[in-house]
C-alpha cells in the first residue's frame, strides 16, 4: 500500500502556527511514515499592516520564498490539517480565502472522504480556540470530509486540554514558546490523522 499523503497547510502572521505546523510535519513523516507537504497559505494583508508590526515583518520576510498551497494540495493529500490564528473567534481571512477557492474542487467532489482536523493559537487561554477550530469544521462537514478530532484519545489530551485539535497560547506579548505540552498534543493530532487516513486507505 502506497503511503499516506498528508497535506499541512496554514497561515502563520508572526511565527507561532508556522512553527505547530513545522512540528506537525516532522511528526508526520518521522513517527506517522506518511508523504508531506507543507504549504502556506499567501499573506493578503496590505504592506503598511505587516511593516506595523514588527514580528509580523519579520516572519512575513522569513517565510516568504516558501512554498504556497494550492488546491492540488488538498486533492492530491489523504489527510489534511489545517492552520490558523484565531481572528474573532474564526480562522484568518487568509486561510478563509484559499479555503474559498476550493470550489471548483468541491463541486468535482475531490474534498470529500479524506480526514481532516485543525490547528490554532491565540494570545489569551479563552480567546476564541474552540470557536475557531468549530468554525474551520463547518467547511469541512461541507466537502463531506472526515473531521478527526483528537478527543480525549490519549492521557497526554488532558494536559494541553484541547479535544478540537491542537492548540497553544502565546502570551499577552505574544511571545510564549511551544512547550512539551503542545509538542506532544501536535504530534499526537497528526499520527492521529495519519492512522485513520490509513485505515480508510485500507478498508
Amino acid at each position: 500500500m502506497a503511503d499516506v499523503k498528508l497535506s499541512i497547510i496554514y497561515y502563520s502572521a508572526t511565527g507561532t502556527v508556522h512553527a505547530m505546523a513545522q512540528r506537525m510535519a516532522a511528526a508526520g513523516a518521522d513517527k506517522a511514515g506518511a508523504q508531506v507537504r507543507l504549504r502556506q497559505v499567501p499573506e493578503l494583508a496590505p504592506d503598511e499592516a505587516i511593516a506595523s508590526n514588527a514580528a509580523w515583518s519579520q516572519h512575513f520576510d522569513r517565510t516568504k520564498n516558501e512554498a504556497k498551497a494550492s488546491a492540488d494540495d488538498v486533492v492530491w493529500a489523504d489527510a489534511v490539517l489545517f492552520g490558523s490564528p484565531t481572528r474573532y473567534g474564526n480562522i484568518a481571512s487568509q486561510l478563509k480565502q484559499f479555503i474559498d477557492t476550493l470550489g471548483p474542487q468541491w463541486q468535482q467532489g475531490l474534498l470529500a472522504d479524506k480526514v481532516y482536523a485543525g490547528f490554532t493559537a491565540s494570545m489569551t487561554a479563552h480567546g476564541g480556540q474552540e470557536s475557531t477550530l468549530l468554525a474551520l469544521y463547518n467547511t469541512i462537514y461541507h466537502f463531506g470530509g472526515i473531521v478527526v478530532a483528537p478527543g480525549y484519545t490519549d492521557p497526554l489530551k488532558f494536559a494541553d486540554g484541547n479535544p478540537y485539535g491542537a492548540s497553544h497560547v502565546t502570551g499577552g506579548t505574544n511571545s510564549d514558546p511551544l512547550t512539551d505540552v503542545q509538542h506532544a498534543a501536535l504530534d499526537h493530532l497528526a499520527v492521529r490523522a495519519v492512522t485513520m487516513a490509513k485505515r480508510l486507505k485500507t478498508g
